[in-house]
């Protein structure tokens, strides 16, 4: 890849990062850049995991920092998520050309609908203790997330925090601890499974990896809330153009 189209992956893997930490939706950003730079969907879908990596780790860092963290709990969501992503990244990676660009318009359209009928609640409302069986909806839901971050990561954060949130009844900010650590974990079994399978693009990997990274650590400074709405606007026009781009425009 030319040094132009890797500094523009790394600019765009700040972005990416800070929505990823913030709420979630910035691979929908990265891979379908990727997309148009030319690099196959099934490549770019497992070149993305490079970053989402790095950046978890530094997510789960600086909240660790915060003081934010239960690695316990955490540790015990993310295992259920690691069945169902290395699943869903081998069927990933065997889904190429078109039909992986038409998946891709499919999930978008999901993605969509569910930022348009999110919860509207206060999200740092605290629902108290946590009964058992929301403590095992939650751990079961987790295979689901898992799946779907194998197979295209794209909007998992808006299938976590739900999760997390009002099934599990965590506060944002405790909800995000968890989601980056959760992400992390789902992330090096999907990687493992897209490099045994696929012939990856690192450099364009490393330079989203550090944009993604960059933004992840400033992400955490933030309250999830502030600047929903407006997120919510940029990433619905982007995902209509990127529609109409693998719909109309594919080579």
């Amino acid at each position: 890849m030319s040094p132009l189209e890797l500094l523009l992956l790394l600019v765009v893997g700040v972005v990416s990062g800070f929505l990823n930490v913030m709420a979630g939706g910035g691979s929908m950003l990265t891979v379908p850049l990727m997309i148009f730079m030319g690099i196959p969907g099934h490549v770019a879908n497992g070149t993305n995991r490079i970053g989402i990596l790095l950046q978890n780790i530094t997510a789960v860092t600086a909240f660790y920092k915060k003081g934010f963290s239960n690695f316990k709990l955490s540790l015990s969501l993310a295992a259920c998520t690691i069945p169902g992503a290395m699943l869903g990244a081998y069927l990933a990676s065997h889904i190429q050309g078109k039909d992986f660009n038409r998946l891709l318009v499919f999930l978008m359209i999901i993605v969509m609908i569910m930022m348009a009928t999110g919860n509207r609640k206060d999200p740092n409302q605290k629902t108290g203790k946590v009964s058992s069986g929301r403590m095992v909806a939650g751990h079961l839901l987790m295979v689901a997330a898992g799946f779907w971050g194998g197979l295209i990561q794209i909007g998992v954060g808006f299938i976590l925090m739900p999760i997390l949130h009002r099934v599990l009844g965590m506060d944002l900010v405790t909800t995000n601890s968890h989601k980056v650590f959760i992400a992390l974990s789902f992330s090096v079994a999907a990687l493992l499974v897209f490099n045994s399978q696929l012939e990856l693009l690192w450099s364009a990997g490393i330079a989203l990896a550090i944009g993604s990274s960059i933004g992840g650590w400033f992400a955490t400074s933030f309250q999830i809330k502030q600047g929903v709405g407006a997120i919510k606007w940029v990433l619905n026009i982007v995902l209509v153009a990127f529609i109409i781009k693998l719909l109309f425009f594919q080579n």
